[in-house]
């Protein structure tokens, strides 16, 4: 009996991983598509970049109307030769001096100084003599000011002498008790000051405004140390004549106001002596 003879099995096709492979690429095409498309691109870096690379590589200018890329035109010279290390660092520091901006510092302004410390016993002072002579600040006979150094209140000539004369007017009796009342509570040096305008004494009792300033300092020190409320070796009498004027001698007003007395009460302590500010 013959044998039956074997068929043989048919050759199976070889290329299915073509498929495959196919849609793998597919998918990628389509992600890096997606990720371009969600990608801004920032022209003025790419043209930066790109006339780098151009000028590293020999390029002597990149042409575009706008828009990435363009066309390129090769020069003739070759590429620069690579830069020694002394001449990256001193070319970064170029780059730093060009990039960082300069500060300026700015002078103070002419009138904007530092606030200077005021001694509180200096203040103390001060609001104890302005509530004790309210009425006559708001007069205008008399204002009360401070420093860092001093108290002054300062008295114009027409609410304390007659024209041309030392005696003080009776009516500055009581205001000079107030204040004799004040300083007699406190510590401090005590200047009398008298002032004058830059106009030439006619009365024949004074030689010189000098004379005629210091008789109306001793006037006051006088009312002042009258009552012995204030230790005599406190106080000091001063003819100032025209000098240190408060405004310029040009108008009978500014002349008026440069006439003056004034009483500057120095490092003042007024706590020790048991004062209740």
């Amino acid at each position: 009996m013959a044998a039956i003879a074997k068929r043989k099995k048919s050759a199976e096709p070889r290329g299915g991983w073509i498929v495959t492979f196919a849609d793998l690429m597919s998918l990628l095409l389509t992600f890096f598509i997606l990720l371009l498309s969600f990608s801004k691109m920032d022209l003025a870096k790419y043209e930066m970049m790109a006339k780098s690379l151009a000028d590293s590589f020999g390029v002597a200018v990149l042409e575009g109307s706008g828009q990435a890329g363009g066309g390129v035109i090769f020069a003739n010279n070759p590429p620069p030769a690579p830069l020694e290390l002394a001449d990256l660092e001193q070319e970064f520091a170029e780059f730093e001096e060009e990039s960082t901006p300069e500060v300026e510092f700015s002078e103070p302004v002419e009138g904007e100084e530092e606030k200077l410390s005021i001694d509180p016993s200096i203040e103390q002072l001060t609001e104890t003599l302005i509530q004790e002579l309210e009425t006559e600040i708001i007069s205008n006979a008399l204002t009360v000011s401070f420093d860092e150094q001093k108290v002054v209140v300062r008295f114009s000539e027409e609410a304390t002498f007659t024209s041309g004369s030392k005696d003080v007017k009776d009516e500055m009796f009581p205001i000079l008790e107030k204040i004799e009342d004040v300083l007699g509570m406190c510590e401090g040096e005590i200047v009398v000051s008298g002032y004058t305008d830059d106009l030439p004494v006619t009365s024949n009792r004074f030689r010189s405004n000098w004379d005629l300033s210091a008789a109306r300092a001793v006037s006051v020190v006088h009312q002042l140390i009258f009552n012995n409320k204030i230790d005599a070796n406190r106080v000091i009498a001063a003819g100032r004549a025209e000098t240190n004027p408060l405004v310029p001698n040009d108008s009978p007003e500014n002349r008026a106001k440069n006439r003056r007395v004034e009483i500057s009460i120095y490092d003042p302590e007024c706590e020790s002596k048991g004062v209740s500010f």
